[in-house]
Formats: structure tokens, C-alpha cells, sequence
């Protein structure tokens, strides 16, 4: 387990006490049969959460309600690593981050694709050449693009610090700020929410308010006495199988938080008309996990040492957090034109799947391959981007939206 340094000088009096009264023990290791249990409560706590996430979005506009929605069903994971940064487990900081954000940009971003797919083929009879992004959803993929080139900086400089953090939740309230500003949409119906949800929003108003407050209510209690020995059965689970925690934290643990905000997307790529919605749903998602999530780690860091401290990156971290930014780059890049093909659908799938294949013929090599041609398809995309007469169509439907509003 790596340590950080940090020039720590004299310290305020009440800094000093509240670490004396506060210091973060070390994570605490639960038995692998713990996984048995918290894993379930995890589920539930998301599933929880993602219910009055989705009930209460049908009150403001719908891009706000998204990033919104994708906040809440993130929670989860803000609580696995807030779990990392407060036990400084450094080493393990950025493993579920850059999970989560692989799976939802190359799996979840291909099977929203891939399921609007198959409802057309039904319906019509003929494939689904692409999914068209509604000119307001502009505002999602422009402010995609900020953190992520923020991102770039981090990874150059090796380091998180609390300026870092202050930084990237200023990016998020300026994405708040632009989204406030949509008007609601007219197509936002109850007949696009599953079934709990739909009768959340349908119940009289003191019921719905309780029952959505409930929701959060009842998933932050499980999420806080479930989110460290989660993470403690693990990292046990992954000692008695004999693979590196690392691995297991990254992988694992976002399949399970992420699950409910899966179905939930995948709920409204089942109607076709809201599959746009769907994949907008994951870009919030990504914008707040670039932001929220990456400026929550060294201010949890900082608070368990009782100093403000810098989070240093290690070799490990950085080629996950390289090969993360270079696959986000690519999708973002996808986007630009206001739509989603279904060869790039196929693109993000298999390049996402050879992060895995690769490396099990020519080793880690692989990795530095796959992150190799991210950066060189972003290179390309942007030399092309600059040769044309025109801004991209994101970026015209932006400035349209922002003069509107």
C-alpha cells in the first residue's frame, strides 16, 4: 500500500483536535462471506435511491432532472470511495472510479444502442441505423468535454489536491446552472416510469413527498452501514481467490452499485422515442463522476488527516486513469454530431472488450495499445473537426439552446 508525503506545517488548534477526535482507522477487512449480505444491501440501497431519483425528476426541467437523477444514482459509488479516501486507502482511490466510468461509456453506451435496436427491428422491420440526440442534450455533451480535459491535467501532474476540487465542482455548478435554464420537456410522462416510481408520482401529494423522501431516507442508512464492509468483503474475497484488490474493487463494485441506474436507462431505451434520454442519463452520469466524485477525494483525504493533503497518483493509477479519460474522449467525440451510430455502438463495445482480450496474449502491453488508439482516434477526430467549414453540430445546437434560454 503506496503512503503519501505531505510538508505539514504547524496546524490550527482546532485542526489538531478534530484528528485527534476524528483520525480515519485503517479500512477494516470484513470476512468474504460478508460479501453475502452487503452486496444484497447495496442493490437495495441503489434501487432505493434510483426510485426517488426518478420520481422526483418529473418536477423541474428535464435536463436538470437528469443530472439530478444520474447524481442520486451515483451515491453508491460517492460512498465507496468517500469509504477509500477516509481510510486513505491511495491505492485503491481511483479503482472504482475508472471502473464505473469504462462500464458506462463502452458497455452501457453500446447496450442502449443495442436494445433500441432490437425494439425497432420488432416494431418496424428494418435496423436502427442511429440514435438522434434532441438539440438540448447539446448542454450535456459540451460540458462533457471541460472536466475530462481537466482530467488531462490531473493525470499530467500526478496528483489531486483541494484546489482540484474546488476546480471541478465549480464545472459542475456552471453544467447546473445552463441546465436550470431548459424549460421542462412536453414528452416528460408518467407512462415512461416503471412501476414503483410511476406510483410515487401518481399518489397524492403529502404521500408522494413521504414516500420519496423515504426512498433516500431508507438507501443512505443501508448505503452507510453496508458501504464498508462491502468493500472490506472485497478485498477479502479478492485475497482468498488470489487476485489483486484492485481489480476486484474496479470491476465488482461498480457492476453492483450501477446495476439499478442500468435497468433504469435501459428502461427508457426500450422505448424507442426516449433512448436519446437514456444515453443523456449516462452522460450526466459521467459528468458527475468526473467532477463530484473526482473533487470528493481529496477533500475526504484532507478531513482524515486533518491537514489539507495531496492525493499522489502511482504508476497503476494513472495508466487506469489515462486509458479512462482516452475511452471518454472517443465517446464524447461520437456525440458531436448529435447522434449515435451503430458502428459506434460497435466501435466503444469492442474497444472496451479488448481492454480485457489484449492483455491476455501480450500482457499490459494491451492496455498501453488500447490507450494508444483512443488518443490517436481523438487526434484524428479533432485535425478533421478543424479542417471543416462548420462547428460541430453539439456545438451549434449549444450556442442555439444558450441564445434561446
Amino acid at each position: 500500500m503506496s503512503k503519501l508525503r505531505s510538508n505539514r506545517g504547524p496546524q490550527p488548534q482546532f485542526v489538531t483536535v478534530f484528528a485527534l477526535l476524528f483520525a480515519a482507522a485503517p479500512l477494516h477487512r470484513s470476512s468474504p462471506f460478508a460479501a453475502l449480505w452487503t452486496t444484497p444491501c447495496i442493490l437495495i440501497a441503489s434501487l432505493l435511491i434510483t426510485w426517488g431519483a426518478e420520481s422526483a425528476q418529473f418536477f423541474v426541467a428535464q435536463g436538470f432532472a437528469l443530472a439530478i437523477l444520474a447524481w442520486m444514482q451515483t451515491v453508491p459509488e460517492f460512498a465507496v470511495e468517500a469509504v477509500l479516501a477516509w481510510r486513505q486507502q491511495t491505492a485503491l482511490l481511483l479503482a472504482n472510479l475508472t471502473g464505473a466510468l469504462r462500464l458506462l461509456t463502452g458497455l452501457a453506451w453500446p447496450m442502449i444502442y443495442a436494445t433500441a435496436a432490437v425494439v425497432h427491428r420488432r416494431r418496424t422491420g428494418r435496423p436502427l441505423r442511429l440514435i438522434r440526440i434532441d438539440p438540448h442534450q447539446s448542454v450535456e455533451i459540451i460540458c462533457l468535454v471541460f472536466p475530462v480535459l481537466y482530467a488531462l491535467i490531473i493525470w499530467w501532474k500526478a496528483s489531486l489536491h483541494l484546489y482540484d476540487a474546488c476546480i471541478l465542482i465549480a464545472l459542475y455548478g456552471g453544467y447546473l446552472a445552463l441546465l436550470s435554464k431548459l424549460p421542462p420537456e412536453k414528452h416528460e410522462g408518467v407512462d415512461n416510469l416503471e412501476t414503483v416510481p410511476r406510483n410515487i408520482v401518481l399518489a397524492p401529494w403529502r404521500w408522494r413527498v413521504s414516500a420519496i423522501a423515504g426512498c433516500f431516507l431508507a438507501g443512505g442508512v443501508l448505503i452507510y452501514f453496508s458501504a464498508e464492509p462491502f468493500l472490506g468483503s472485497l478485498i477479502a474475497v479478492a485475497g482468498a481467490i488470489g487476485i489483486p484488490s484492485f481489480l476486484v474493487i474496479q470491476w465488482f463494485a461498480p457492476i453492483i452499485s450501477e446495476f439499478p441506474e442500468l435497468a433504469s436507462t435501459f428502461y427508457f431505451a426500450r422505448q424507442e422515442e426516449n433512448a436519446s434520454i437514456g444515453l443523456m442519463n449516462i452522460v450526466s452520469s459521467n459528468i458527475n463522476q468526473w467532477t463530484l466524485l473526482v473533487a470528493m477525494l481529496p477533500i475526504a483525504f484532507s478531513l482524515s488527516r486533518g491537514a489539507s493533503s495531496p492525493i499522489l497518483l502511482d504508476g497503476q493509477q494513472r495508466s487506469e486513469l489515462l486509458l479512462t479519460i482516452g475511452q471518454t474522449l472517443v465517446g464524447m467525440i461520437f456525440l458531436l454530431n448529435m447522434e449515435f451510430a451503430w458502428w459506434e455502438a460497435l466501435a466503444m463495445f469492442l474497444l472496451f472488450g479488448a481492454q480485457f482480450v489484449l492483455p491476455v496474449f501480450v500482457g499490459n502491453q494491451g492496455r498501453v495499445w488500447v490507450t494508444g488508439g483512443f488518443f490517436l482516434w481523438t487526434v484524428a477526430a479533432v485535425i478533421g473537426i478543424l479542417f471543416q467549414k462548420r462547428r460541430p453540430r453539439a456545438l451549434e445546437m449549444f450556442v442555439e439552446t444558450w441564445r434561446a434560454f
